[in-house]
């Protein structure tokens, strides 16, 4: 089990990953947004709204995991999720939900525990899933499609 000590820089990489997008999109116009980096890549609009998803369902996630016993983590696909939510609307409100829910969940996160971190459910395509497993996915996550954000924007 991973102790308070060994979580802070994670727990730190969290806490800056919607800067780092909001850094990331920083002077791109619209058609930076749709820019295509390859036929089969996400555009920096579409990365957006993934991450608005995702940031949704990461939270529910830490919560049931703290709050219920052994919950079931329902997978989701991410594919499906981009060709029917309109992944091609403005991106300001996915932007503002991501970072709401950053801030909501850092601050959870601060309140919690070695036992709470300890707690785990079952991800219904991974296995075993605990909260310091969800701690390491999502403290890498915001900042690792922030990189994507500017390959996208750029179109390499």
């Amino acid at each position: 089990m991973t102790t308070s000590v060994d979580r802070s820089p994670l727990l730190a990489r969290y806490k800056s990953g919607a800067a780092a997008v909001s850094a990331a999109l920083e002077g791109l116009s619209d058609a930076d947004l749709d820019r295509r980096p390859t036929p089969e890549a996400w555009t920096a609009r579409e990365v957006v709204h993934h991450l608005a998803d995702a940031e949704a369902r990461s939270a529910v996630r830490l919560r049931q995991l703290l709050a219920e016993d052994a919950p079931v983590i329902q997978s989701y696909d991410e594919e499906l999720y981009a060709r029917v939510l309109h992944y091609d609307r403005p991106i300001e409100a996915s932007l503002a939900l991501v970072t709401a829910v950053r801030a909501s969940t850092a601050e959870l996160l601060d309140r919690l525990n070695d036992a709470d971190f300890a707690r785990t459910g079952v991800h219904t395509e991974s296995g075993a899933y605990s909260v310091d497993t969800w701690l390491q996915l999502y403290a890498a996550h915001a900042h690792d499609h922030a990189d994507q954000l500017r390959r996208a924007a750029t179109g390499s």
